[in-house]
């Protein structure tokens, strides 16, 4: 069931010529942080990266999560601001092309063809993350984690004989962090879809048994794949 959604074979092309160097990261590290100047952008080239945002009470509300052929630090083009607005952590060891941010706006600014990919991948990146909010709103604690189980199956989904599993390793609190609730909250809703046999946990890996039913209890609208999805 996985595949690969990112920027475009255009896009990507396009924005090879750009790199200015490749960065190796390991896990638990910064990519950048939150707050700090804001001079690069990354094509991710392998590993697993995670978008986050901290909010006022000191929660974390997870974005993204990023793979090979995602670009992350879009956000802080052509901006007044020259501050990171997100935080971006290592989850699985990497590469990362780097660009540099004045660089890149140049060939924005002069390169029609490239400009054109951008702002196709921008409006996507926008669609998204408006079905993720409305979904988070509209839903409440519940439907909050059926949508992320669901996007994640979309984006980190792999068909086994027992169902999909999500091919990515979660902490019960980073699942929390995506739906913005508490630890406790997931960890009851789990424990109660793994009662229904809806979803089973095998090696700390969650495989969803019953897709169709967790779409049916948020009245899914069936968006296309390459927007229902949390990379």
């Amino acid at each position: 069931m996985q595949s690969t959604i990112n920027i475009s074979s255009d896009l990507s092309s396009c924005l090879f010529t750009a790199i200015h160097h490749v960065k190796t990261v390991e896990k638990g590290s910064f990519l950048f942080q939150e707050g700090a100047e804001a001079n690069e952008l990354y094509l991710v080239k392998s590993g697993i990266f995670q978008l986050s945002k901290i909010i006022p009470d000191g929660r974390e509300l997870i974005l993204r999560m990023c793979k090979r052929g995602d670009f992350i630090g879009e956000f802080d083009l052509f901006s007044p601001s020259s501050q990171y607005l997100l935080s971006a952590r290592v989850i699985e060891d990497g590469e990362v092309a780097v660009l540099l941010k004045e660089d890149l706006e140049e060939q924005l600014a002069c390169n029609l063809p490239l400009a054109y990919e951008f702002i196709k991948w921008m409006s996507l990146q926008s669609r998204k993350a408006q079905t993720k909010f409305r979904d988070l709103v509209l839903h409440g604690k519940k439907g909050a984690l059926y949508s992320t189980l669901i996007r994640l199956s979309n984006s980190f989904g792999c068909q086994t004989n027992s169902g999909i599993m999500i091919d990515l390793l979660l902490t019960n609190q980073e699942l929390a962090n995506f739906c913005g609730t508490s630890r406790e909250v997931v960890n009851r809703l789990l424990s109660d879809l793994r009662k229904k046999r809806i979803i089973t946990i095998e090696k700390g890996k969650i495989i969803i048994l019953n897709l169709d039913l967790l779409k049916q209890e948020i009245d899914c609208e069936n968006c296309p794949i390459e927007i229902c999805r949390v990379d």
